[in-house]
């Protein structure tokens, strides 16, 4: 099986749990023996990365800035100026294909390869702005994917503007209309989408036309596409190779936005289940999601949990004793991880129990807010801000940690109460969430009850058996919650995905 991957996120370069997702599951295909092609939207550092071998140079990312081509062509020119490829793929001025890279390429991976796309836009994770809930009954587009002409009208279009398009351009634009007509002359400087979020949709039209360029010549069976931002990219390379596309939900915008959703976001992601033979769900919280929200047929959902890697010189780290016990948020300080109602049980906790601290760690829009808070509320000498953490500063702060606390409003999956068990840290999470699927022995809570959350958290801290018990049963768990398992799993959506379209 051979896959081109679709992502955005993948260490050390990661804002959420899409990456460590990400580089779980690509370990873990490559250990299976497949094939995987990687597109990335910006450089891995190679000081992070000594185990795989890039297609593009470090210099690729300053050389090219953030302009946006103006066509797939010039996309493909661009690449081959900056190294991505020797010469332009079939249908621009002079002939040539990828680079190749070495098959095995050292310890981590032996059969993943990465191509580097040039893009600058930040993470999608921080709150938008927010656009009404669009009805589940607008266009869905046509599941599967085999190449079929792109001459009927596209909104927005004039006739003459798509007699002079190519079919990958078209294939880009029907992707993400949203963008609107990134090589049409507008008379106006500013950038396509430029109110959400950084242009990020503008980023992933661009996004998608470089990977539609790169993509021609590659041999690949089926395309894997994780989340929005490469969904256009997705759907217009499976509509112009004629190759079956899986997209795999991480995350939804009612997640990240609750009800307040960002209408074009919500289009982007619907567009990209629809088209698609096969979606992926990363519980059965985000299925149904997709299912009630998104008007998908269930039959073509399938869930596929995220798995853990234990690394042992990270399980092994000794304990950093102190007086007092600590109590841990770890993750992005935004609306959907609900760090207000961990701030607010934080408060009840002092009022009973003085001997705790509590540790936030990760950045996001609600920081300063939060920050705030526990100020307002007389606890800002007890509550400490880490900022962004990575690498061995992670593995640090689970080493001080008494207790995992995730209070998300909305969590599709949740990988962080993994790895906090992996760090022999109990964990209290959301009920709203996918991993409270799997996990039976951690300790659950309604998000917006901060005093049962409260009175969780002080009986852990007063009761350490009631800590070794939940750990003891919570890394027995563990043990089934592998990327091997999901891999697996992947593969077989992959299969079906490959046969259906050859029915078709």
């Amino acid at each position: 099986m051979r896959v081109l991957m679709l992502g955005w996120e993948f260490p050390p370069f990661i804002t959420g749990g899409l990456g460590t997702a990400c580089f779980g599951l690509t370990k873990a295909l490559d250990r299976r023996g497949v094939e995987v092609t990687f597109m990335l939207p910006r450089a891995v550092d190679r000081e992070h990365s000594s185990h795989v071998h890039l297609v593009s140079p470090s210099g690729l990312l300053p050389a090219l800035g953030r302009v946006l081509p103006p066509t797939v062509a010039a996309a493909a020119v661009t690449l081959r100026r900056t190294g991505v490829f020797q010469g332009p793929p079939s249908g621009v001025e002079e002939k040539g294909s990828p680079k190749e890279t070495a098959g095995a390429g050292g310890a981590g991976f032996r059969r993943v390869r990465f191509i580097e796309i040039p893009a600058g836009f930040s993470s999608p994770y921080e709150s938008a702005p927010a656009g009404s809930v669009a009805p589940p009954g607008g266009a869905a587009g046509h599941p599967g994917s085999a190449a079929a002409p792109f001459r009927g009208a596209i909104p927005g279009v004039s006739e003459s503007v798509m007699a002079s398009m190519s079919d990958r351009e078209i294939a880009v634009t029907e992707a993400v209309p949203e963008a609107g007509i990134a090589r049409a002359s507008s008379g106006s400087s500013s950038p396509v989408g430029a109110d959400y979020g950084g242009d990020l949709i503008a980023e992933s039209q661009r996004y998608a036309m470089f990977c539609v360029a790169a993509s021609a010549g590659l041999p690949f069976d089926v395309v894997h596409a994780h989340d929005w931002l490469t969904f256009p990219a997705g759907l217009a390379i499976a509509r112009v190779t004629g190759k079956p596309l899986v997209v795999h939900v991480h995350s939804t915008e009612f997640d990240r936005s609750g009800l307040h959703v960002n209408q074009r976001i919500y289009d982007i992601e619907r567009r990209g289940m629809h088209g698609a033979i096969k979606v992926v769900a990363v519980s059965q919280l985000t299925k149904n999601l997709c299912v009630n929200r998104y008007a998908m047929p269930a039959s073509r959902v399938e869930v596929v949990y995220n798995g853990v890697d234990l690394n042992p010189a990270q399980v092994g780290m000794e304990d950093i004793q102190g007086k007092d016990k600590i109590v841990l948020y770890f993750g992005r300080i935004t609306m959907q991880k609900g760090p207000e109602y961990f701030i607010h049980a934080a408060k009840r906790v002092l009022d009973v129990y003085k001997n705790v601290k509590f540790v936030v760690a990760g950045s996001g829009d609600q920081a300063q807010r939060m920050i705030e808070l526990a100020a307002s509320l007389g606890i800002g000498h007890k509550v400490l801000f880490t900022g962004f953490l990575r690498g061995k500063d992670i593995q640090r702060v689970f080493a001080l940690a008494d207790l995992y606390v995730m209070p998300s409003v909305s969590e599709p999956f949740g990988i962080a109460p993994l790895e906090a068990l992996g760090h022999d840290v109990p964990v209290l999470i959301s009920k709203t969430s996918g991993v409270s699927e799997v996990l039976t022995h951690a300790l659950k809570v309604d998000f917006w009850d901060v005093d049962d959350m409260a009175n969780k958290i002080v009986a852990v801290l007063r009761h350490p058996p009631l800590g070794r018990t939940l750990l003891d049963h919570g890394r027995f768990e563990l043990r089934r919650l592998t990327w091997d398992g999901a891999a697996e799993r992947c593969v077989r959506v992959f299969q079906e995905a490959v046969a259906a379209l050859s029915k078709s």
